[in-house]
């Protein structure tokens, strides 16, 4: 018997292979797909919205994004004029004041957004009441000025500012690609 037709073991020859596949399939399946994120994982990438409405001039809050501790500060009219007057001898990592103050339409002064992470070695700076410094590392001593800048010890560069943007002048998100805007 030489004919091209299937013949009924073709067709469960076929039937018997797909169904290898399909159980291959689903006893392979929770072990790709445990190795996913979590939702609690893929949630910590998304904006945070923040309502600073209740933040007075001169108050720090500290706020987490992505597992990780940041810094909002709203400054007084004080604060600002110090932080304006430091010069590049003042500090390590120079950066003039107003690049890093973010100023908000209907607020009388202006806003800081930092990592709460000393550039170090990742301690947690505690605020400092006094200008011009506004956080000093307890472990091994960096200061920073109000604005985050690194004025001295052994940090080399500023806190980092995570993207952000004010959405209105009592919300504050941060995690938004649109920074600057």
């Amino acid at each position: 018997m030489t004919s091209d037709e299937p013949t009924r073991r073709d067709f469960i020859m076929v039937a018997t292979g797909m169904m290898a596949v399909v159980g291959a399939a689903g006893l392979a399946w929770p072990f790709i797909d445990q190795m996913r994120p979590d939702a609690v994982t893929r949630a910590a990438g998304l904006p945070v919205e923040i309502d600073i409405s209740a933040v007075e001039p001169g108050q720090v809050i500290t706020v987490t994004w992505r597992g990780k501790p940041y810094f909002v500060r709203r400054l007084t009219e004080e604060e600002v004029t110090a932080a304006g007057a430091l010069t590049a001898g003042d500090m390590k990592d120079w950066q003039p004041a107003d690049e890093r103050i973010d100023e908000v339409e209907g607020a009388d002064s202006g806003w800081i957004v930092v990592s709460a992470n000393c550039t170090h070695l990742g301690c947690i700076p505690k605020t400092v009441e006094n200008a011009p410094e506004g956080w000093a590392c307890p472990c091994h001593g960096s200061v920073f000025d109000m604005t985050g800048r690194i004025l001295r010890g052994p940090a080399a560069i500023n806190l980092p500012s995570p993207p952000h943007v004010f959405a209105s002048d009592t919300t504050l998100v941060i995690g938004t690609d649109t920074a600057g805007a």
